[in-house]
């Protein structure tokens, strides 16, 4: 399975639009975007119709810019898949998140984050292969650079769910960098995006 995964797009219409003919160029089967897609005034217009006008699928979560409301128009509108809390299962992969931040307007408790992780994981824990995918970075991970902490309950779900990848976004100044925890793949997919074949 090929999938086109990036974040904080922060409403530039535009670039969505060349991501959604990315997708189509490389012959993606998802794309996922990990939060903070909407615009700085809160507008979500734009952001998904490219994708579905190609006849992608398209899974999301929210990051600490999008309310659940916003998710759930987004849903509605376009028939795409909400994975706070929930998962998407694909051939053998079995895709489970949480969205939103430990930070900012639309924040989450740490045990609030672990919680909302482990009741999606519980209920695909005998899929053979997983991709975890959060707003928020795990806790002591390079993608903070030493000076944006993370989250601890992304740490604790890595360590003990061991997804093959975890993809993530959050911190611009680290999109594109890749680095392995344990046993598991973290990506932060940033802006420009990756595709992931798995």
């Amino acid at each position: 399975m090929k999938i086109l995964a990036l974040s904080d797009v922060h409403g530039d219409r535009h670039f969505i639009k060349e991501m959604a003919q990315k997708a189509v160029d490389n012959h993606v089967d998802l794309v996922l975007l990990a939060g903070d897609f909407a615009g700085s005034d809160g507008s979500v217009d734009g952001l998904i119709g490219p994708f579905k006008a190609k006849g992608l699928e398209v899974g999301l979560i929210p990051g600490n810019h999008e309310s659940l409301a916003d998710v759930s128009f987004l849903v509605e509108r376009y028939g795409i898949k909400n994975l706070h809390g929930y998962v998407l299962i694909k051939g053998d992969v079995g895709i489970f998140g949480c969205g939103y931040a430990n930070i900012g307007s639309h924040q989450l408790l740490e045990q609030d984050i672990f919680n909302t992780l482990k009741r999606a994981h519980d209920s695909i824990k005998d899929i053979k292969k997983k991709i975890m995918i959060t707003h928020l970075h795990p806790e002591d991970s390079v993608l903070g650079l030493g000076i944006f902490p993370g989250s601890k309950s992304v740490r604790k779900a890595l360590d003990e769910f061991q997804p093959d990848i975890h993809l993530c976004g959050h911190v611009h100044e680290t999109g594109g960098i890749e680095e392995v925890l344990g046993k598991t793949k973290v990506i932060n997919v940033g802006k420009k995006g990756k595709i992931i074949e798995i």
